[in-house]
Parts: structure tokens; C-alpha cells; sequence
């Protein structure tokens, strides 16, 4: 597995390319599920687990990795199922998310493929509004389910939402009553998430699940003749998202002439430094890693005073 591990640094080259590439895994059963390689660290045989009390359910025991300690989370457990067992010869997949890192434990990992992200879909309707999918695709005519991890990490290591007494003043609330921010993506969490911490600044939300969906409703204001760069503050994009990605959603505005002076931030718990070289490459104006409400609102409201020095053909 460390084989197919070693190139993992070396991939960002398909990042602005509308593609990406799933390290393939199961669970319990037969299922196949992926996970973005841009979010993997390491790959390994699961180490001994050492059980600590008050622990959540889902997380299996810690481990002692390269010299740090880890939770390991059982995701058949975290997406209702009963805990993997057999843990001799299961896998560990060490991923970083919004600045942790943390272990998933899962019974065997398949291979990484290559993919392009309008080949990834958002779930079937009808699998319920608290599913644990964030997007499907098929590899060898197999279907492959992508879990919504961050709604996973939430339920586990619930994050703070609310924003420091002080952020927001009266005055800031009053001014941004008038102001729509447009939210693009595909976690459930991260859309609410997002939502709430900007409803606590005072603006309209419009929330959408991917990059397509974002671009169509994009065009079909400015077919009806709207100036979106005046009726909306800014979008807050993730970047990994079915359908088209963040970086390629980016890209279309910007080749847009009707909707290239729209401000845009990229909004993601994709880890690396190349996000800001990547940021600047497809025209993005602003980045942030997820999620910190402070920052967060702190960046709107930014934005908020300097359309209100008369800033707004220059942000």
C-alpha cells in the first residue's frame, strides 16, 4: 500500500482540471467507497488501538502514529452499521481535515483512480435527508458511494459554529440585511454550518449544492439581465464538489464577461499549500480554510465595509 501511496504529493497537477482522484475502500460488506487522495496522509495496517475512557462511540481507541497521537473512527459505525471487526488485518487511512488529522478504520483499501468530477454525482433522491452520502460514481461498472466525512467529524468532534461576542456589531447587522451571499456545496454540514455563522452577520443566504448547479443559476440571472456582481456580496465555494468543482466553477465565472466581476471565495477543508497558488491560478479572490466562524464572518463583513467605502469595482 505504500506503493500506491507515494505519488500522493505529487497530484496537484489535476487540481483546476475539473479532476481528481479516489483512494477506493469497503467497509463491512461488498460496497466500494472513495475518498479524495488530496485528503490522505498515509495509508497502513491498523496499529494496536489503546481504548480511552469517555470516548464516542465511533472512535475505536487512539493510536501512536510517527509521533503523534490519533483518533481512529470506525466509519461503518459512524454511517450506522456495527463496528468493523477483525481489526488484524484491517486499514487505517490517515486523513487531515480542517486542520486535524485524524485515522479512519476500514476492513480493506482497493486502489486510487483517476476521475473527472462530472463523473461524480450528487446521492439519489430518496435516500433520506440525513444520508452519509455527499456524491456517487461508478468505476468498472461498479457503484462507488463518497461519505460526507465532514458530517461524520461533526457528529464526532462537534465544531463551534457561533461567532465571538464582539465580531458582529448592531451596526454591521443593519448594513448587511440588504446583501445576498450565494454558498456553494455539497456537504449537508458544511452548507449549514456556513449558513448559520452568516445568518448571525445578517445576510441572505442562496445555498447551493455544486459547482454546476451554482454556474446554471449564475447565467440564468444574468439572462434575465441582473448584474450579479451588484446583487451579490460575494460566493463562498468549496472546491470539492460533484459535477464541477470549485477551481473549475471559478474558472467559468471569471470567462463569463456577465458575471466575471462577481467576488469569489474558496471555502475548503483541503489541506496543501498548492490552494493558494491554485486560488490565484483559476482568479479566485480570496481563500479560507474550513471552518472558522471568526474568520469567516470577519471576511464578509470586510467585504461589507469596503463596498461601503465605494470599493465594489475594485474587490
Amino acid at each position: 500500500m505504500a506503493g500506491v501511496m507515494d505519488s500522493v504529493n505529487q497530484r496537484t497537477q489535476l487540481v483546476g482540471q475539473n479532476r481528481l482522484e479516489l483512494l477506493l475502500f469497503r467497509l463491512a460488506g461488498n460496497q466500494l467507497y472513495g475518498i479524495n487522495v488530496f485528503k490522505v496522509k498515509e495509508v497502513l495496517q491498523c496499529p494496536r488501538l489503546t481504548a480511552m475512557p469517555k470516548l464516542h462511540p465511533v472512535v475505536r481507541g487512539v493510536a501512536h502514529i510517527r509521533g503523534g497521537t490519533l483518533p481512529i473512527l470506525d466509519l461503518n459505525r459512524a454511517t450506522g452499521g456495527p463496528g468493523l471487526d477483525n481489526l488484524d488485518t484491517a486499514f487505517v487511512i490517515i486523513t487531515e481535515y480542517n486542520y486535524k488529522v485524524q485515522g479512519f478504520l476500514v476492513r480493506s483499501v482497493e486502489r486510487i483512480v483517476n476521475m473527472n468530477w462530472s463523473e461524480i454525482h450528487p446521492p439519489p433522491k430518496g435516500t433520506g435527508r440525513e444520508h452519509y452520502l455527499t456524491a456517487v460514481t461508478r468505476v468498472d461498472n461498479q457503484m462507488v458511494e463518497i461519505i460526507d466525512v465532514e458530517k461524520v467529524l461533526a457528529e464526532v468532534v462537534p465544531t463551534n459554529e457561533n461567532i465571538s461576542a464582539g465580531v458582529v456589531d448592531a451596526d454591521t447587522q443593519a448594513e448587511a440585511v440588504a446583501r445576498r451571499v450565494l454558498i456553494v456545496d455539497d456537504s449537508s454540514i458544511a452548507r449549514k454550518q456556513v449558513t448559520r455563522c452568516l445568518q448571525e452577520v445578517g445576510v441572505e443566504i442562496v445555498a447551493l449544492n455544486d459547482g454546476r448547479q451554482a454556474l446554471d443559476w449564475l447565467k440564468a440571472r444574468a439572462d434575465e439581465g441582473e448584474d450579479v456582481s451588484q446583487s451579490l456580496l460575494m460566493m463562498i465555494s468549496d472546491i470539492e464538489m460533484p459535477e464541477m468543482d470549485g477551481y473549475t466553477l471559478t474558472a467559468e465565472v471569471r470567462n463569463d464577461p456577465r458575471l466575471n466581476r462577481l467576488h469569489i471565495m474558496l471555502h475548503t477543508s483541503l489541506s496543501g499549500v498548492f490552494n493558494q497558488a491554485m486560488v490565484k491560478k483559476v482568479g479566485a479572490d480570496d481563500f479560507l480554510a474550513k471552518f472558522k466562524p471568526d474568520d469567516l464572518a470577519q471576511r464578509v463583513i470586510s467585504r461589507l465595509h469596503l463596498l461601503r467605502e465605494g470599493g465594489a469595482g475594485e474587490a
